[in-house]
């Protein structure tokens, strides 16, 4: 395998694993929603923003596109990790969700 085709791997991994984040976060949406009306919204967002990376990644784009992929990554794991530790606003800290299969 060359040095292209191993970016080429490379990108494809980052642009799978980066929209799998936001369909995940898609797909939960509507639960969010329930539980704190901001945390829906920011799950919808995470969704458009995934996507928004993604599409940077694949025209190429280093400048923006994987540095937004990587602060979107970045960022959800931030609010994964903080969800049930911490807690969110109007929201108690879950312990028991970090084998949540969607999170």
């Amino acid at each position: 395998m060359n040095n292209k085709q191993g970016s080429q791997i490379i990108m494809w991994v980052a642009i799978a694993l980066i929209v799998i984040t936001g369909l995940v976060h898609l797909i939960d949406a509507p639960d969010a929603l329930e539980e704190a009306a901001y945390k829906g919204w920011l799950f919808y967002g995470n969704a458009i923003a995934a996507l928004i990376a993604a599409v940077g990644i694949f025209r190429g784009e280093r400048s923006w596109g994987w540095n937004f992929g990587a602060l979107v990554a970045l960022l959800t794991i931030v609010g994964y990790v903080a969800s049930r530790t911490i807690g969110l606003p109007q929201i108690p800290a879950e312990p028991d969700e970090w084998l949540e299969p969607l999170g």
